[in-house]
């Protein structure tokens, strides 16, 4: 009985041990515990701290940069610049200034590609414009002769208040009441039918856009907003009739060499056939595309057939004559010599 009791003794001062152990462990884990979580709460503290204050000193900073930007926009507001990177480029069939509509849809065969940059354009972003008839596009008047300065050297560039107006044979309105492309900030803005979209490409016609034109942006059009009944414009705007021709006419040279030269650009052109490309030349010279100084130039009743005036289109050098009486007559296409030199005459 006593060894029965003995062993029943030492039984329960073990298990009063090993729960003394146990609860000492589980103490000093607790303090361990509480420790690093202490450790963790300060750390994080002063994290929380360290981002508030680089918050505050960017803020800081940001207020101090306002204000010096807003003391030195009092002084020169152009130094504010937002920098933007066409998403695309225009492949038209106006390959230089010269015999580019004034405006949009006047040439409902005037056709363009618009190219976008797959690095800034990817394939979805086209997804459901084939749904809408028109577009709007904005783009760069990249062919203003002052675009550099104009850039990069703003001080040096002038702005002209106003502009010779062709509907008004010359007479000078304020340029914000023109569509001039020779503006404060060269950016036009135009119209275009959406004929079909091609992966990184949209097919458009009725454009005034000159090959090579960079694209800022594209917006679908919409009639119900976009088209403002009532709208009212100035008694000039309305004459259509000013800068439009009697007659086109075709000569027998011309005839003969559309044919061959449409076999050297008929793989790469816009157009269907050579009918139709001649189609889009009487289309063009509907309209008298000549400049001001040269509507205007003094000139004998028998010399004005013998001046040729010349038309680049897909590539092509158009030559024609007009008479007195607004009657153009196209005498021949080929190839141009020098782009450059056809462009300006």
């Amino acid at each position: 009985m006593s060894y029965t009791t003995a062993a029943l003794a030492f039984t329960l001062t073990l298990v009063s041990v090993s729960a003394t152990v146990s609860l000492y462990r589980w103490r000093r884990r607790r303090e361990d515990l509480e420790v690093r979580i202490k450790k963790l709460e300060k750390s994080l503290g002063s994290a929380t701290e360290k981002s508030a204050s680089e918050r505050r000193g960017r803020v800081k900073a940001q207020q101090v940069l306002r204000e010096a930007l807003a003391q030195s926009e009092s002084h020169e507001v152009h130094n504010t610049i937002y920098p933007m990177r066409p998403i695309g480029t225009i492949q038209s069939c106006f390959s230089t200034r010269n015999g580019t509509p004034r405006q949009p849809l006047l040439v409902s065969l005037a056709r363009a590609c618009l190219v976008f940059d797959p690095a800034l354009v990817p394939p979805a972003s086209l997804e459901g414009l084939g749904e809408y008839s028109h577009c709007w596009i904005l783009y760069v008047f990249h062919l203003n002769t002052d675009i550099e300065k104009l850039w990069r050297k703003p001080s040096q560039s002038k702005l002209k208040a106003k502009v010779r107006v062709p509907r008004l044979n010359g007479e000078r309105k304020g340029v914000f009441a023109t569509r001039s492309p020779h503006r404060p900030c060269p950016i036009g803005l135009t119209v275009a039918k959406v004929e079909e979209i091609q992966k990184d490409k949209v097919l458009l016609s009725g454009v005034d856009l000159v090959d090579g034109t960079p694209v800022l942006d594209i917006k679908p059009y919409l009639p119900y907003s976009d088209s403002i009944q009532g709208a009212s414009v100035p008694n000039w705007v309305k004459e259509d009739c000013i800068l439009a021709v009697d007659s086109v006419s075709f000569s027998d040279t011309f005839s003969s060499s559309i044919t061959t030269c449409w076999k050297l650009i008929e793989k790469k052109s816009l157009y269907a056939s050579a009918d139709e490309f001649k189609s889009l030349i009487t289309q063009v010279l509907s309209w008298d595309i000549r400049s001001m100084s040269q509507r205007n130039k003094p000139q004998d009743t028998s010399d004005a057939d013998s001046i040729v005036y010349h038309l680049i289109l897909e590539g092509l050098d158009v030559s024609y004559v007009i008479n007195n009486e607004s009657n153009i007559l196209v005498q021949d296409v080929s190839l141009p010599n020098n782009l450059e030199d056809v462009a300006g005459t």
